[in-house]
């Protein structure tokens, strides 16, 4: 028996290196560019990429930090180490600080944050003395205690604090006018004790740990990609494909190109990005990205200066105006830095279809021999003889219909392309079923559904078509209704006023909406409930703005690209298996040592909305229930509550009309 329980409890240790917990958060932070160091004893401090790890001289360990594991918030500009009080300062780019000790604790001091004054709370330095961190702000000076972990005094100056430093006992603060000083003897929240500086000391930044280590820190690697950037992304094969760009209505986001793969190891590949594009000055604002499906290595991406084409992760060659028929600028003066190509995406017989905005041509295609073509239709027009200005977020459909949006101010619109027949189909007309306009509305993204209702997301909520408006553009859209279940016969449009940047669809039916500013909502796939808000103040989401959602369907992580970086959280769906077998209906973990585990008992490989039923070795059943998607999950407590005792457990299925499933087992140790 003894035995037993040691291969279990192996089998179970295992069990946690291959899988992650429901509901579990991850967050994947760039370290790359290294910007701060600070030594802590045998321990570095690096900000890199505004972001903190921590590294060990002596056993050369390294630990990242990031708001899954402690920290209160993301986009840290200064840290500090305090020797008198043996904590790292650090303080973030919204004004709230943490703490963060050699051991890893992390106490989160939010006062100035939180605090409501007049004038810039950016933190700009900050200078140590003793037990005490002196903040320079934007509007005066703050001392923090460290040794106490709490703000003990205030200076409001009204005036922009760039610099301090602290000689003979006289605090001195170097401001846009110049240099102004106090007596640390004296009360310096009154501000008639503060005067300008007949002399002034030194103002260097203290530089001595970094260029003391940073040879040595070039040469760690804390993993996580380059950069923070994720606009679009895309599963393909088991691998999440990213790139960071972008670009709207009135500019574009002039961030660096980028194309960053989450391998399934949890690994990064970074894809060539030394590059000179053919007619721009930079390579930058990487927007959309297609995986050729018959080659994986294949991939293309669109940009603001036309389209770039990879190899095994090399740079290949850069399609646009100037080197290829039917990009054009959209710059009136047909600037190549301005060839506004986006929602590239690939149909199943490997042809590549790309937008082109602004330009005569619209859609442009290169079929899987190489050739290039385009397209264009009165559907598309917005100025005399030019496309719409916004196209974006182009989606495949189960029909083989290709969709996207127009996310311009002046002409709202979605469209259905049927490349297959050459035919384009234009939905503008954004009045609910009650006839009600949703006014000047922005279509900003658009997926299908489970039951094949074409999803649009706008600056007022989401609105879908049915098969019946899908047949009929000039029907308008429909805004769900949601019944409030109060014993009224009155509803709620679904998320109305909410201002939907992304969509995706979970193996369940469930729907994921990334807002601007207000987090990610999951709606059942009836739409009638709202299952999570995950908002920056209630979970470990590193933003609210939420710029792409991307769900693995095989294991039913979530990932969520926002303006700060990504991060994910694994979900209780995954996509439905086509029928039960005992090869791929298991149970994780297990063994489950209820001693040691208090999480969900997982069992995958079901069919869509399967009936499960856990029994006893004795046959009585214990808990039942339907899967979610391909997945069901049990607590480990019977019907009435109570956790069960030790044993094995059967785990029965059947198909949703019936049909009997397959039966696997779970052991039980206590």
């Amino acid at each position: 028996m003894k035995k037993l329980v040691i291969i279990l409890l192996l089998a179970f240790s295992y069990w946690h290196l291959a899988f992650s917990q429901i509901g579990t958060w991850k967050a994947y932070m760039a370290y790359h560019d290294v910007q701060q160091i600070q030594k802590a004893g045998d321990d570095l401090f690096v900000m890199a990429s505004n972001d903190l790890y921590q590294y060990n001289l002596n056993d050369q360990t390294i630990y990242t930090y990031d708001k899954t594991n402690g920290m209160s918030d993301t986009y840290i500009t200064h840290i500090k180490w305090c020797p008198s009080a043996k904590y790292l300062i650090v303080a973030y780019q919204n004004s709230n600080i943490d703490l963060v000790s050699i051991e890893n604790d992390v106490i989160n001091i939010s006062d100035l944050y939180a605090k409501v004054i007049t004038g810039d709370k950016k933190i700009n330095y900050i200078t140590i003395h003793e037990q005490y961190a002196y903040l320079a702000c934007g509007f005066g000076i703050v001392k923090l205690d460290v040794q106490n972990h709490e703000i003990s005094e205030s200076y409001m100056l009204n005036q922009n604090i760039l610099n301090i430093s602290i000689e003979n006992n006289m605090l001195y603060a170097k401001t846009d006018d110049g240099v102004i000083c106090g007596s640390m003897s004296k009360n310096l929240i009154d501000p008639n004790n503060w005067q300008k500086a007949t002399t002034s000391p030194s103002f260097d930044d203290d530089n001595k740990d970094y260029n003391t280590y940073i040879e040595t820190v070039k040469k760690l690697n804390p993993g996580g990609p380059k950069h923070n950037f994720f606009f679009n992304m895309k599963m393909h094969l088991g691998k999440l494909y990213t790139v960071g760009g972008g670009w709207y209505q009135f500019d574009n986001f002039k961030r660096p190109g980028t194309i960053q793969v989450l391998n399934e190891d949890g690994e990064w590949t970074i894809y060539q990005d030394d590059i000179k594009p053919a007619f721009a000055p930079k390579y930058q604002d990487v927007n959309s990205i297609a995986v050729d499906p018959l080659n994986e290595n294949h991939v293309m991406v669109a940009s603001c200066s036309g389209v770039y084409e990879f190899l095994d992760g090399k740079f290949k060659s850069n399609y646009t105006a100037g080197n290829t028929d039917y990009f054009e600028s959209a710059a009136s003066n047909g600037d190549p830095n301005y060839v506004r190509t986006d929602g590239i995406i690939y149909d199943q017989e490997g042809n590549l279809y790309c937008l082109n905005s602004s330009s005569k041509t619209g859609i442009i295609k290169r079929s899987s021999d190489g050739k290039w073509s385009g397209f264009m239709n009165k559907a598309l027009i917005d100025k005399p003889d030019h496309a719409m200005r916004v196209m974006k977020g182009s989606m495949m459909d189960s029909r083989g219909l290709m969709w996207f949006v127009n996310a311009h101010s002046d002409h709202p619109s979605f469209f259905c392309y049927d490349y297959q027949n050459n035919e384009i189909y234009k939905y503008d007309n954004f009045t609910n079923e009650d006839g009600v306009s949703l006014g000047n509305v922005w279509a900003e993204c658009i997926c299908e559904d489970k039951d094949g209702n074409i999803w649009v997301g706008t600056d007022k909520g989401p609105v879908y078509l049915t098969s019946a408006e899908l047949e009929d553009p000039s029907r308008g859209v429909i805004q769900y209704k949601v019944p409030r279940n109060d014993g009224s016969d009155y509803a709620d449009y679904l998320l109305a006023g909410i201002d939907i940047t992304s969509m995706a669809i979970d193996g369940a039916g469930r729907k994921w909406f990334g807002t601007n500013g207000n987090g990610v909502y999951l709606i059942s796939a009836d739409n009638n409930t709202q299952i999570q808000h995950f908002t920056t103040t209630n979970s470990p989401l590193l933003s609210d703005v939420i710029e792409s959602i991307a769900i693995n369907q095989q294991t039913g992580e979530v990932f969520f690209g926002t303006n700060q970086g990504l991060c994910s959280y694994i979900s209780d769906a995954v996509e439905p298996s086509e029928e039960m077998t005992e090869d791929n209906v298991y149970a994780y973990p297990n063994p489950v040592d209820l001693n040691n585990y208090t999480g969900l008992i997982t069992i995958t490989g079901l069919t869509f909305n399967a009936d499960v039923k856990i029994t006893n070795a004795a046959g009585f059943l214990i808990n039942e229930g339907r899967s979610n998607g391909g997945l069901f999950t049990w607590d480990g407590k019977d019907k009435s509550g109570h956790r069960v005792a030790s044993g094995v457990y059967n785990v029965i299925t059947a198909t949703n009309d019936g049909n009997k499933g397959v039966v696997c087992k779970i052991a039980i140790i206590k």
